[in-house]
């Protein structure tokens, strides 16, 4: 929902905002201390994010490769505790509101928070002049208190959507899913490709992902194919092999995130929305001198696929 959407009978809330993207492992620490505060106070928890990513309207053209679909943030927030989901359209306007007049458009006027957890990083309002200490000193203004939720680490390095994003780029699928809690996931409409796939006995769901999804580098990987009702939710999944490229030994030019779903040639995903979710990379994309040895290649895929996805359970 966004602003307009909240009923007006909202009463007091616990608040927490962020653009979460991926909604990795340092998100859920927040949206954990959050829930818990909620439970603490016996008031609902309500996320505040934003649509489309701040950086693309601060930033025009910085085109930011999103880990997860804004449909699919909503269900994970929900799934972590979220009463609602109040996204608020970040818009070149909206951008220019200053922290105050932020605080008080959103948290107080329509939410009437009560506490508001945020990471200890926390910047708002134009040009980010807003931080937790000046969240911190509105709330005595408009009556709620901010906490601060320290930064998640690992090996040193903070958790973050860009450095998830660098990982899925550089194709370290599993790097990503450390960071994720969970597969990153590529979404999309499955298309007619060539169709070469079923004529070399490895019948492939093409997807068509949506401008700006964060996909992996060239390759190819484990991981698993499904398919989503209407609401975005997992119907049924297969472990399948996984292609990301332009299919080199074709001369093909348009790159294509396909999956075969291991033993099955009776699928017809035509027109589905689908999910594919990336468990580790086997390999790199490399051109064939000959279909037969293409097709060798694919067989040792296969027969790897099944032995990362048995090891990993």
């Amino acid at each position: 929902m966004g602003l307009g959407e909240v009923p007006e009978a909202w009463g007091p809330s616990v608040v927490t905002i962020g653009v979460f993207d991926g909604v990795h492992l340092g998100h859920q620490r927040i949206l954990a201390r959050a829930a818990a505060a909620a439970g603490e106070l016996g008031l609902p928890l309500a996320v505040v994010t934003f649509d489309p990513h701040p950086a693309e309207v601060v930033r025009p053209g910085s085109h930011p490769r999103l880990l997860c679909s804004l449909r699919r943030r909503v269900q994970l927030l929900g799934d972590l505790g979220a009463d609602a989901v109040c996204v608020l359209e970040f818009t070149p306007e909206f951008s220019r509101l200053a922290p105050d007049e932020f605080v008080r458009a959103v948290l107080a006027d329509r939410l009437h928070a009560r506490r508001v957890v945020v990471g200890e990083n926390f910047r708002f309002g134009y040009r980010a002049a807003g931080d937790l200490a000046l969240l911190a000193e509105l709330g005595e203004k408009y009556d709620f208190r901010a906490e601060g939720v320290p930064l998640l680490a690992h090996d040193g390095i903070t958790m973050s959507s860009s450095a998830i994003r660098d990982r899925v780029a550089a194709g370290d699928v599993a790097g990503a899913a450390r960071g994720l809690g969970r597969p990153h996931r590529v979404e999309g409409v499955v298309v007619r490709g060539a169709r070469r796939g079923r004529a070399l006995g490895f019948p492939t769901a093409n997807l068509e992902t949506a401008e700006h999804t964060a996909i992996p580098a060239d390759g190819v990987y484990a991981g698993w194919l499904a398919s989503l009702d209407a609401d975005g939710l997992q119907a049924e999944r297969w472990p399948a092999a996984i292609s990301v490229g332009t299919n080199p030994t074709f001369d093909g030019r348009h790159r294509v995130v396909e999956a075969y779903a291991l033993d099955r040639d009776d699928l017809d995903l035509y027109g589905v929305h689908a999910a594919v979710d990336f468990a580790g990379r086997l390999r790199g994309m490399a051109r064939f001198d000959s279909v037969d040895e293409l097709i060798a290649q694919m067989r040792l895929d296969v027969a790897e696929t099944r032995a990362l996805l048995a090891a990993a359970g």
